[in-house]
């Protein structure tokens, strides 16, 4: 995106150079990588940052506005619903396509977003080995608004931790050690010092939750949550039956709390008015469908990694959804295949961190992560066999 950059790193680049990088980076916790990693991180300008960031700070105000929760309330299925919900999410992660729009022009689209964590802790260690490996203009920086790795850590740790000691929070997540993102698990607790706890090793007296460590009982003050719910309900008998205690009145603290991502996520999309995001309408709420439906994706509110997207929409799929409360139609973007790369080019898609401290008026911007792809989608699915795909990093001019 920032052409001479672009020509010096491909110019520069050899597999011998990206396989000293992946075993450097699988260093840290050997194996523990299971998604692909890019050959190349993305360079970002500041005129493009910018845009990335104004669209951001839109979404923000609607999320920090008086009546949020009310034009969220729905969101949350009443299955999922869990008690003591706080004032607000403490992450937020917002994906944004390299698009091209009628002009020809490069602009930002926001594809999704989620109250919801992602590689927050992995990011740090991928900048610091990528920027080992690779050259990287000295006013390019992942992260943003000033942040650098040991602030961006420290403000992570604090976010996470509160007021606790680390080992009374702990990171929650289904058979973690069985998961694609357990890198960035093993991260957190190299950064933040937190133990990585299985739900299925829970133990609950009354409102208290506990976990076990060399033979100690230690009582959990805070969650740090990783579990998706719709994940949760695709797991064994034995699994749901545990994760009802999460639906109980439990004397602990969530970060964040579960229900923020629902009410951050596609269900957000309708009430965003900005040039980069999409227009979006919940399906049940259109009076006369789009003559071009064509330009449309159909989206279902409560399906997760790309699952049940209709990408050619028709006026069958449409009819034969009975639930249309639950889906949104989202106007179509177009990818720009904008990253050179040995064969074809990339699209790129940008994930854009923001972190919400207790107590503030708004989040933060911080960090990012990126996904290069040439399939119909991004995703892992969709680029099989591809090289030059999978996860990256932006760099953005500062």
């Amino acid at each position: 995106m920032v052409p001479e950059i672009r020509k010096h790193f491909n110019e520069t680049f050899t597999k011998e150079k990206y396989q000293a990088y992946l075993a450097d980076l699988n260093s840290k916790h050997p194996d523990a990588i299971e998604f692909r990693v890019a050959e190349t991180p993305v360079f970002v300008d500041k005129n493009f940052k910018d845009k990335i960031l104004s669209a951001c700070e839109t979404i923000v105000d609607v999320i920090t506005q008086y009546n949020f929760n009310t034009l969220s309330s729905h969101a949350i299925p009443d299955e999922v619903r869990v008690p003591n919900e706080n004032a607000h999410t403490h992450f937020i992660a917002f994906d944004f396509g390299v698009c091209e729009n009628e002009q020809g022009e490069l602009e930002p689209q926001l594809i999704e977003m989620q109250g919801f964590p992602t590689l927050f802790a992995y990011q740090i260690w991928h900048d610091e080995v990528t920027r080992r490996h690779f050259t990287i203009p000295e006013n390019y920086s992942a992260f943003l608004n000033g942040f650098t790795p040991e602030t961006y850590q420290s403000f992570l740790k604090e976010v996470i931790l509160g007021k606790y000691q680390p080992e009374q929070v702990i990171l929650l997540e289904i058979l973690p050690h069985a998961q694609k993102t357990k890198i960035d698990f093993y991260c957190t607790t190299d950064y933040v010092g937190i133990p990585i706890i299985c739900l299925t090793e829970l133990i609950q007296e009354g409102r208290k939750l506990f976990y076990e460590n060399g033979g100690r009982k230690i009582e959990v003050k805070r969650i740090y949550n990783r579990i998706i719910f719709d994940d949760l309900q695709q797991q064994s008998t034995e699994i749901q039956e545990k994760g009802k205690l999460l639906f109980t009145e439990l004397d602990v603290e969530w970060v964040p709390h579960p229900n923020w991502f629902y009410r951050i996520s596609k269900y957000t999309l309708p009430f965003i008015d900005h040039p980069y995001v999409p227009k979006t309408r919940f399906l049940n709420e259109i009076k006369e469908l789009p003559a071009d439906l064509e330009n449309y994706v159909l989206k279902p509110l409560f399906s997760f990694a790309g699952q049940g997207v209709v990408i050619d929409v028709t006026k069958a799929d449409i009819d034969k959804i009975m639930d249309q409360q639950n889906w949104i139609l989202q106007r179509k973007v177009k990818y720009a295949a904008i990253i050179p790369t040995p064969d074809i080019p990339a699209k790129v898609e940008i994930r854009i961190f923001y972190f919400w401290k207790e107590g503030e008026a708004r989040p933060v911007a911080t960090n990012n992560l990126a996904r290069l792809s040439k399939g119909k989608m991004i995703g892992v699915r969709y680029n099989q066999d591809k090289e030059w795909v999978g996860g990256s990093l932006a760099y953005f001019e500062v």
